[in-house]
């Protein structure tokens, strides 16, 4: 027997019993007469103590041992002198009588702590040594236990659970795909899944009403801290459902995930329109944890002799409550700067800052007068002592500007408090959008959204113009700046669907090639579907406050798509190739 209990359950009740406990040696501190040993597993560290007048040999012992060691021991369960009260086993300690080194180890590469001194690329390469500390175990434990409940929510919701391919076909909507070669059927490939969009489509054709499924999915696409090349996905979908049965339905989800996982109760979900989300906020993510809302300008400040304003598309700010006294000219100028950086690319700044007396300061005021900045001022609501930051030219760049500035602004004065939660759904996203390097419409969701049925007979029948102010029956769920899930009702007419196709640049033959099967199936009675998926990684991480969701997954990519563990990806061998059939390929590329 390699344990009676785990190194987290011993309390004071134990006291007396002889137990086994096998774990890692978390520390050890040698004290001379005595030597004491943090022993760690998955559930908790129990200390060991060895009494040098007890045993001596079982003293010389212990004080050999390094950390990282794999142990058995076995004692007796004492009250400790010096209480930890940090720790839960902190009331008792092991008296120990036997000894047994299962496994010796080499000294980790870094600190297996709390806060570890090992840097991201090396805790990356020593994964295993990295997901012993308890910070990453509590992080992959708290991803199973959301799994979990996510589970059983929707299994009570009569949902079905349906494993889809992951070998499929690749298809030239969305992001790259990852290709994988097919040896049986030489020069074909197939593509690992970007979603299982048309797959969950097909179920709701089968009848099975309610599909979900906890899914890996694969985009070859540059990387950040929330995203990976392979993620997963709680991915839903449901029949006979129109957009509102869908909200409720997932908006339940999330309320019963925080709920159960970190004990928070959610109101309900605000709901607010893309356009009214760019106009306000300048993002279709907004947070809410804060407001300071955009107010735009160009009625109050065109034309009045600054050309900077005049000839811009649009004059927009937003009101930094109580800020005035705390921006001097130095640290305005350096806001200035931070807004001129390329990933932003603002031209400048103009600031106003209201003054108690009812005067203003701003770097704009010898072109407008008190009385013009007093009607600023009352328009953005602003009151003594706040500061008004404004910006300006084209309508979209200077709204995504503004964006950064307010969530920057957000960030400096501490308005994104941990623990709070601030939920959104955002409706009604344009259905496509044209892209004039390709001279061609894309789906801004993907080409199987249904229009808004008031939308639907002027998507048959409209003009190119027409087809810009299509509305998507579309929706996504953000909380606290991130979105956390999207989806849509889908197309389930083969006209409307092919025509969709026609409108994002397919020939009749391309879409009978790429989704044939696709619209065969909806000339067999499909219903109405619609569904969402919730990038599940990122739930992860905002649920605990976290930005990377690599910290919750178990053997995640670094920002160059690398597992630095396994050194993956890597090449293959010239026999590995030729079986293949890409050796020749390879052979006649180089030539």
């Amino acid at each position: 027997m390699y344990r009676t209990h785990n190194c987290g359950e011993l309390r004071m009740d134990n006291v007396g019993q002889t137990i086994t406990l096998s774990g890692w040696l978390q520390a050890s501190r040698d004290f001379g007469g005595m030597t004491f040993i943090d022993l760690r597993d998955r559930y908790g560290i129990t200390q060991l103590v060895f009494n040098m007048e007890d045993d001596e040999a079982l003293c010389n012992q212990a004080r050999k041992l390094g950390r990282e060691y794999v142990l058995k021991i076995s004692g007796l369960v004492r009250e400790r002198t010096n209480k930890n009260p940090n720790r839960p086993t902190g009331n008792i300690e092991i008296e120990v009588k036997s000894l047994e080194v299962l496994n010796a180890a080499k000294t980790p590469p870094f600190t297996i702590e709390e806060d570890t001194d090992g840097g991201e690329d090396l805790r990356m390469k020593y994964r295993y040594l990295d997901l012993r500390r308890k910070k990453v175990q509590d992080n992959i434990i708290f991803r199973s236990e959301l799994a979990i409940e996510t589970r059983k929510y929707l299994a009570n919701k009569d949902f079905i659970e349906v494993e889809t391919p992951v070998l499929i076909k690749s298809t030239p909507e969305g992001a790259r795909d990852f290709v994988v070669p097919s040896r049986m059927n030489t020069g074909e490939f197939y593509a690992l899944p970007q979603s299982p969009q048309t797959f969950k489509q097909i179920l709701m054709v089968a009848g099975f009403d309610k599909y979900f499924q906890i899914v890996k999915c694969f985009r070859d696409e540059d990387l950040r801290a929330d995203r990976q090349p392979e993620f997963t996905q709680i991915d839903c979908e449901m029949s006979f459902v129109t957009q509102e049965d869908i909200l409720n339905t997932f908006e339940g989800l999330t309320k019963h995930l925080f709920k159960t996982t970190i004990g928070v109760d959610l109101a309900d979900f605000p709901r607010i329109s893309y356009d009214e989300a760019m106009e306000k906020y300048g993002s279709d993510k907004p947070d809410l944890r804060f407001d300071m809302a955009f107010t735009e300008l160009n009625d109050v400040a065109q034309q009045k002799g600054f050309s900077v304003f005049d000839n811009a598309e649009l004059v927009v700010g937003i009101c930094a409550t109580a800020q005035a006294n705390a921006y001097s000219n130095k640290d305005i100028k350096a806001l200035t700067e931070w807004m001129q950086q390329p990933q932003i690319g603002a031209k400048g700044l103009v600031y106003v800052k209201v003054n108690p007396d009812g005067t203003f300061k701003s770097s704009v005021g010898k072109f407008f007068s008190d009385d013009d900045l007093k009607v600023w001022a009352n328009k953005m609501n602003a009151k003594p002592g706040d500061l008004l930051l404004i910006l300006s030219g084209e309508t979209e760049k200077t709204r995504k500007q503004l964006n950064n500035l307010r969530l920057e602004m957000g960030r400096r004065m501490g308005l994104m408090k941990e623990g709070d939660f601030k939920p959104l759904w955002v409706l009604d996203f344009p259905l496509l959008e044209w892209d004039e390097e390709s001279n061609r419409f894309h789906a801004m969701h993907h080409p199987f959204t249904s229009p808004k049925k008031e939308d639907v007979d002027r998507m048959m029948a409209g003009d190119h113009e027409t087809m810009k102010s299509l509305r998507a029956d579309a929706y996504d769920l953000v909380i606290n700046g991130s979105e956390i899930g999207g989806g849509s009702i889908r197309i389930h007419d083969r006209a409307l669907q092919s025509r969709n196709f026609d409108l994002l640049g397919f020939s009749k033959e391309e879409a009978a090639d790429q989704f044939g099967f696709l619209l065969g199936a909806f000339e067999y009675g499909a219903p109405p579907h619609g569904g969402i998926a919730f990038g599940f990684d990122r739930l992860c991480a905002v649920l605990k406050g976290q930005s990377s969701i690599r910290d919750f997954i178990a053997f995640p990519k670094n920002n160059q798509g690398r597992d630095m563990m396994i050194d993956a990806p890597a090449t293959i061998s010239a026999e590995q190739l030729e079986e293949l059939a890409l050796l020749l390929q390879k052979k006649e590329v180089e030539r």
